[in-house]
């Protein structure tokens, strides 16, 4: 149990140190940094100094044009292709005949649609009203804010 924790203690400060979740992700762009990657001498620890070279190693890697700094563009560009990424996985994951095209019933359906369905249909009727959407949406942005004044909050 105390391994587990130290690691994820390690993997949180190392995406803390990173500063950005676009440096922070490992190399398939969208998972956190492994603590394999961190360790680069392979010696079962993490030290401050590893982290800071894997931190560098991530911002050299964004800066396309090797000016020491992120612009907007190499921000976007770094996204663009971690977009790219995703739906090419998604494409190759979902085309089950493989003819390089997605029909409807391809598509994945969305995670927990049924569920948030029912959430929202508050008098179980097989429908939502307006007033159910309405609380609906007003409960998710009470929800999404009080979520980011936490992290905030947090982050001081």
């Amino acid at each position: 149990m105390k391994n587990a924790t130290f690691i994820t203690a390690i993997v949180l400060s190392a995406v803390a140190v990173t500063g950005t979740s676009v440096l922070a992700a490992g190399k398939g762009g969208r998972e956190p940094v492994s603590f394999q990657e961190l360790d680069a001498d392979g010696d079962g620890q993490v030290t401050q100094q590893e982290m800071e070279s894997h931190r560098t190693a991530r911002f050299t890697q964004a800066d396309t044009d090797g000016d020491g700094q992120l612009s907007l563009e190499e921000m976007q560009a770094g996204a663009q292709k971690k977009a790219n990424d995703r739906v090419a996985k998604m494409f190759e994951k979902n085309d089950a005949n493989k003819d390089g095209f997605l029909s409807q019933d391809e598509l994945p359906k969305p995670r927990r649609a049924d569920k948030m369905f029912d959430r929202m249909d508050a008098d179980n009727s097989g429908g939502i009203s307006e007033q159910e959407f309405a609380d609906a949406k007003d409960k998710m942005g009470r929800h999404h804010k009080k979520k980011h004044q936490n992290s905030d909050a947090d982050d001081s």
